[in-house]
């Protein structure tokens, strides 16, 4: 594909989304703008299922603004797909055909089951999870699909949504206890056609599209979470079900202000909210997973990577991706750090429980550890800090996403224990410990390359006497520079690692 910018445009039953993805010449890909407008579609349906002309214009004008957007970036191909609202309507081809003929864009008619594939695809490409169930709410569909060994197996979409719901069953956005009863009765009529979803007890029940997020968001506001990203955020079932009781008991004029709850989102989060939980119960689910990427990033993959849409290693393509959107740390002496720090480690630590995580965390960090050059070489270990945490690194939890990020941006153990207290609970004691560890074994790997020529050809690592014995077997030119900033090291490295570092 020879398109530097992809648009992607979901016509979505709820709202319609602009997505615009840039390749660099890096060969990084990342967003470079986006908007959303409300839609209410599924509100939109007259009497016989159609939508009106008046619906339909509203639409053509939202997405001719959308494509005058596109225009603005250049971008070489727009990809417009329409879901649920549209494919529910007694009128969709008429809606289709004159979408078309006003905005010379093709429109995409998917169905309830590929939108769950493109769901999967965006999920899986941006998390670590291997089984579990997926649900996407909509405004007017809800997908499901299960997936084992990182595969879908099975999938199904259900004709109804959050809009969908909230039009029939609720009040003005209120939910009494006998309209809960009856929606949630709906549902499990729904449901209970599908025999599969009772059959894989005891998995998590991951989802995507704005109910969740909406949940996540909510949840982290009330718990005073101290980590922004709701991407691979966990919520337990009773949290859930106490959530959903207190937005529900709360007046829409008063449900405008609960902290993380957008404005557009007042009068159908409850019936949301209340497809989430049914299908959690009937999956038996072991705990709620939002996922921040959906049916927008599905598409997307698909589009750039037609041959092979999903990523093998979700972490490493990730990290790369992050690396190459930040040409100016220096790439050669990153790498060289990079294959010093993982023999160094690889000798200090040949045997770790399978469930040891650290070789995989000081691969990313020493990947990673001066992007923060980009903003300011001065102080670039801030930098790096904040560019980690706020890039979403996909396939990490929150708190290995912070272990990365303090080991990549190391200065010192004091320094360290403050910038962890901005995050308890999610960092234990022995958290703190691996960081140190492994930041000081990045400092001195960065130690051998200080003056980035990348002298050191082959390394031979000894450890005998308390020592550390660094030969460098192939070298090309003075390696006075390296072993000034060894001895610099030495000190800090003695304290957590027991062994002086000498370089000879």
């Amino acid at each position: 594909m020879t398109e530097q910018r992809i648009g992607i445009i979901d016509i979505g039953s709820n709202s319609i989304r602009l997505v615009v993805y840039e390749r660099t010449s890096r060969g990084a890909h990342r967003v470079i703008d986006g908007s959303k407008r409300a839609a209410r579609l599924s509100e939109h349906l007259d009497e016989d299922g159609s939508l009106p002309d008046r619906t339909i214009q509203e639409l053509i004008d939202m997405i001719n603004h959308f494509r005058l957007i596109c225009a603005h970036h250049k971008t070489g191909l727009i990809r417009a797909v329409a879901t649920a609202a549209i494919r529910n309507s007694t009128n969709r081809s008429h809606v289709l055909s004159r979408i078309e003929s006003e905005t010379g864009l093709p429109i995409e008619l998917i169905s309830g089951v590929e939108e769950a594939g493109f769901g999967f695809l965006g999920m899986i490409n941006t998390m670590s999870v291997t089984d579990g169930f997926l649900i996407d709410i909509g405004g007017g569909s809800t997908e499901v699909s299960l997936f084992k060994n990182r595969e879908l197996v099975r999938a199904v979409s259900f004709p109804f949504g959050c809009v969908s719901l909230a039009t029939r069953f609720a009040d003005g956005g209120m939910l009494s206890d006998a309209q809960l009863r009856e929606l949630e009765l709906h549902i499990g009529q729904a449901i209970e056609r599908e025999a599969w979803l009772k059959q894989e007890p005891g998995l998590p029940l991951v989802g995507v599209g704005g109910t969740v997020r909406s949940l996540g968001k909510m949840h982290q506001a009330f718990v005073k979470y101290p980590f922004e990203s709701t991407h691979n955020y966990p919520i337990e079932g009773q949290a859930t079900d106490e959530l959903i009781e207190l937005l529900r008991k709360l007046p829409v004029s008063k449900r405008k202000n609960f902290p993380g709850l957008s404005k557009d989102r007042v009068d159908i989060i409850v019936p949301g909210l209340a497809i989430l939980r049914s299908i959690f119960r009937t999956v038996g689910g072991s705990h709620y997973l939002i996922c921040g990427a959906g049916l927008r990033d599905g598409l997307f993959f698909s589009t750039r990577f037609p041959e092979r849409p999903r990523m093998e290693d979700v972490v490493m393509y990730s990290v790369n991706n992050l690396a190459a959107m930040h040409p100016e740390a220096p790439m050669q002496h990153t790498s060289q750090v990079n294959r010093i720090v993982l023999q160094l480690a690889g000798t200090l630590q040949p045997q770790r429980p399978s469930e040891d995580r650290s070789l995989l965390f000081i691969d990313i960090a020493s990947t990673l550890h001066r992007i923060g050059a980009s903003i300011d070489y001065y102080d670039y270990k801030r930098h790096t800090f904040y560019l980690m945490v706020n890039s979403r690194l996909n396939g990490l939890s929150h708190r290995e996403l912070l272990i990365c990020s303090m080991i990549a941006s190391y200065k010192s153990k004091n320094r360290t224990k403050q910038n962890a207290a901005l995050y308890r609970p999610l960092l234990s004691d022995e958290d703190i410990a691996v960081v140190c560890k492994l930041g000081t074994l990045l400092q001195l790997a960065i130690a051998l390359d200080r003056s980035e020529t990348q002298a050191i050809g082959k390394l031979v690592v000894e450890t005998n006497d308390g020592k550390l014995r660094l030969h460098a077997v192939r070298a090309s030119g003075s390696l006075d520079v390296e072993r000034k900033e060894v001895e610099a090291q030495a000190g800090d490295f003695k304290k957590l690692w027991g062994l002086t570092p000498i370089l000879l």
